[in-house]
């Protein structure tokens, strides 16, 4: 497997870790369609989380949280949207668009967890 995708499991596999110590539920990891992927979909009690997990080693060309353009977040949108489609017992919930961004050396990076990063509009 190429570095950077060693790096990106063992991001998102951090990130899971930290949302599951903040009490969240995980549903399912790495979810793909034709129009994308999302990194993590949990639960937060009745709540239905699409979470992009973003790390940087540094923050030279930009933040972490910054790298997820308008084109991503609507390929992310799409996708959760086929997701609440296709798996009917979520699709009542209420739901939401997380970040988690990670910067420093994945031994011990910096984590910010933005709750309600971007939205359907």
């Amino acid at each position: 497997m190429a570095k950077h995708l060693v790096i990106g499991k063992t991001a998102e596999e951090m990130a899971l870790q930290y949302l599951q110590s903040q009490h969240l539920s995980l549903i399912t990891k790495n979810w793909r369609c034709n129009y994308g992927e999302i990194d993590l979909i949990m639960t937060d009690k009745q709540t239905v989380i699409f979470i992009e997990v973003r790390y940087r080693k540094q923050a030279l060309w930009g933040a972490a949280a910054e790298t997820i353009t308008q084109s991503k977040r609507q390929k992310v949108i799409k996708t959760a949207t086929l997701f609440l489609q296709q798996n009917n017992s979520f699709s009542a919930k209420p739901c939401r668009f997380d970040v988690i961004a990670m910067t420093g050396e994945l031994d011990n990076p910096s984590i910010t967890w933005l709750t309600n990063a971007f939205s359907l509009t």
